[in-house]
């Protein structure tokens, strides 16, 4: 390929490379021959050019550096890159600078093509961003405008999204160029915020088929929100969180405590981050459930045919769930997620089995002025009750009456109390009726073992199958007790079901018949339809179980049927550890409230406060990847105010899947006076820091900084940009 010959002066050498065909050495030359021309300006050597060879003549440095170009010149040409002179100037830096990436291989790197165009690194430190994007889970990009930071970025976001790597893109930056001024702007809310997000927009139209966007903004694929939004994904401070010792305003909760998530399982918190005064809307599902959140809280959900096709849910904030319309054609759009598995509370001592109880809260007469007495038509639940009740003996008395008597033992006074009367005054039970009955708070905040047993015996009671032709068996419980119906709502929910609940008043309702007479309605009744996941057994009476399972109980499904302002509340929002980010909320409502599988750009991060900044990273879910932006010679914020992303190096740097990458004005890729210009504002900055510094304080006198002032010595130093090195390589 290449040939020296050495010539007088003896410091002077001569090489020869050789192009290996026409189409290639034309590539080289460039139209006009501006690529020569190039190269001629940028060397001393002579470069001279006859047929199909180089001829490079100069300082054997000089002349190896030229050789080199020219080679990579002809692997580029190979490859179909275009060149132009600007592209050689960036080759001459990479061959020159420390490091033994070739230029041909940073210049070919493809990172996204999109209607013929592809996007790769055009220096050796932007080739050396996108590796380290591809390698850590978050990147700091660093460097004044133009260096191609959030554009780089954004291709390897979209090229995630290709890849299905993650599931959604999510892109950010703090609009603090409105401050205060923000609602004299005219039009609505997103219309005065769209001008601070419209690079995003414009980055978003090159990479992808404009047609398309509109489509994934819709479905919440991608999401384009000022930074101010991203916290507000909120609930109200009353709003109940389940945790393990049961519901607590989340307004209460602090960092470390635990919450419940949707394995059932407690998982603690991770952040808690005060929103202020929010409006607010109610969220109803169709089974009557409701909770209170922010426009832009998180609710992970899926639609019926992302559940034929297999799809994960996918997360939209609730604005966008009712942008996008609530129903399709005339069932309900939006399905939400229920517990997989039921929630598990510590295991407390009972003084009375659950299934014992359960049946007598159904059936059973707990006045404690008569000996206790159950009814029931199944002689195997009075069998039942004998045996799980230590100290008694279930006599048949008529009919479907039966007493429940103490079983004396030698020696036994007449003043000891029956045991089911003993347990009855212990629990607060005793002198109940069927209208004021009530489940023990020990039995409802315990294992899942000990809930389930108690609905057990609740249905086997008062509730039973009800097969419906051509579709699955839910099962119907009916109580007078308001207490039972919300004991039994909690009971079902909490073991991963769903409980659609309607009231028949009394009055009006004609007369029952009980032994021939007519026994009029003195309370409304409940009636309660219930449907429980598989694998939940809600019966133990032979007939009911039979008849259930020959059915089976069918899928329980919650779907979003309302979502309505509330007017506004002072809001909290939380991040917990969950795998899924989701925790469980009021009437055992899953929402979710972090990033899982996304790819998340906060582009202009020199314009957010460092606690901005601290709840921006700690919004970071499994299976995604941060990338933040910004120079921190350009901040807007006001003064005397730190910018985030001045202190978070000094915080973060030790973090192992954490990296800083710093670009600088070699870097620059729009027009070459663009770097020049930021080049002469740092000599700028630089001499203006070097005058202050030698004219000192005057009189021997430091002067005094107001409050949140800063001198320009106080700044932390930073690291010298252009060298090619991540921070961690430079230590």
């Amino acid at each position: 390929m290449s040939e020296t010959t050495h010539t007088h002066p003896p410091r002077d050498t001569q090489v020869k490379v050789v192009v290996p065909d026409e189409h290639t050495m034309i590539s080289l030359l460039g139209s006009g021959d501006e690529l020569l021309r190039a190269l001629e300006r940028a060397f001393e050597s002579d470069i001279h050019v006859r047929g199909n060879e180089f001829t490079i003549s100069g300082s054997p440095e000089e002349t190896a550096v030229v050789v080199r170009l020219v080679e990579e010149l002809i692997e580029l040409a190979k490859s179909g890159t275009h060149v132009t002179p600007d592209t050689i100037g960036r080759m001459i830096h990479m061959l020159r600078s420390p490091g033994t990436e070739r230029p041909a291989d940073v210049l070919t790197t493809n990172i996204l093509s999109n209607r013929g165009r592809t996007i790769r690194p055009k220096t050796l430190n932007q080739k050396r961003y996108v590796d380290t994007i591809d390698r850590r889970t978050v990147v700091f990009g660093i460097g004044p405008a133009g260096t191609g930071k959030t554009y780089l970025a954004m291709a390897k976001a979209v090229k995630a999204l290709q890849d299905k790597e993650v599931n959604r893109i999510i892109l950010t930056r703090p609009a603090v160029e409105a401050g205060e001024r923000l609602g004299f702007l005219p039009g609505t809310l997103y219309d005065k915020i769209d001008p601070y997000l419209r690079p995003l927009y414009d980055a978003l139209h090159d990479m992808l088929d404009p047609d398309s966007i509109p489509k994934l903004m819709a479905a919440g694929t991608i999401e384009v929100a000022p930074l101010a939004y991203m916290r507000g994904r909120a609930q109200p401070v009353h709003t109940n969180v389940l945790t393990p010792e049961g519901f607590r305003p989340i307004g209460d909760l602090r960092v470390g405590d635990l919450v419940v998530g949707s394995d059932g399982e407690p998982t603690p918190v991770l952040g808690v981050y005060p929103q202020g005064p929010k409006a607010v809307y109610r969220l109803t599902a169709q089974d009557g459930s409701s909770t209170l959140c922010s426009e832009d809280h998180l609710w992970s959900v899926r639609t019926r045919d992302d559940t034929r096709r297999g799809r994960p849910h996918r997360v939209l904030t609730a604005k966008e769930i009712l942008q996008s319309g609530l129903r399709s054609s005339h069932y309900r759009k939006y399905e939400l997620p229920l517990l997989s598995r039921p929630v598990e509370f510590p295991a407390r001592e009972v003084p009375m089995d659950a299934y014992a109880l359960g049946l007598l809260l159904g059936d059973g007469c707990l006045t404690g002025s008569t000996t206790p007495s159950f009814s029931t038509e199944d002689p195997e639940l009075a069998e039942a009750l004998e045996a799980l009740v230590p100290g008694v003996r279930v006599n048949w008395k008529a009919g479907p009456d039966y007493v429940v008597n103490r079983v004396r033992q030698p020696g036994d006074v007449i003043t000891i109390a029956n045991p089911v009367t003993a347990v009855m005054r212990e629990l607060g039970l005793c002198g109940t009726t069927s209208a004021t009955k009530f489940v023990p708070e020990p039995y409802l905040y315990n294992s899942a073992e000990v809930r389930l047993a108690l609905l057990q015996g609740l249905l086997d009671s008062d509730g039973g199958p009800v097969s419906q032709n051509g579709r699955t068996c839910r099962i119907q419980y009916r109580t007078a007790s308001p207490g039972l119906a919300s004991a039994v709502r909690f009971l079902v929910q909490s073991l991963g079901g769903v409980v659609y609940t309607r009231t028949r008043g009394s009055e009006g309702r004609a007369p029952g018949l009980a032994r021939g007479r007519q026994v009029f309605h003195r309370h409304d009744t409940h009636v309660l339809d219930l449907r429980l996941p598989e694998g939940v057994e809600p019966f133990r009476l032979g007939r009911k179980r039979d008849r259930y399972e020959a059915t089976g109980g069918g899928r329980p499904m919650r779907f979003i049927d309302s979502i309505e302002p509330a007017g506004t509340e002072e809001c909290v929002c939380i991040q917990v550890a969950a795998q899924d980010s989701l925790y469980v909320t009021e009437d055992f409502l899953l929402t979710h409230n972090t990033l899982n599988d996304s790819f998340i750009i906060l582009d202009e991060a020199q314009n957010t406060s460092p606690e901005q900044m601290k709840m921006f990273l700690t919004r970071l879910g499994f299976g995604s990847k941060i990338v933040v932006t910004g120079d921190v010679t350009q901040v807007d914020l006001p003064g005397g105010q730190t910018s985030g992303l001045r202190t978070i190096e000094g915080i973060l740097r030790d973090i192992d899947d954490i990296a800083f990458c710093r670009l600088s004005s070699e870097d620059v890729v729009r027009h070459k006076l663009v770097g020049q210009i930021v080049d002469a504002y740092g000599r700028y900055d630089a001499a203006q820091g070097d005058s202050r510094d030698r004219r000192g304080p005057a009189n021997g006198v430091r002067p005094r900084r107001g409050p949140g002032r800063r001198e320009a010595s106080d700044t932390p130093a930073e690291p010298e940009a252009g060298d090619g090195r991540t921070a961690e390589q430079a230590d």
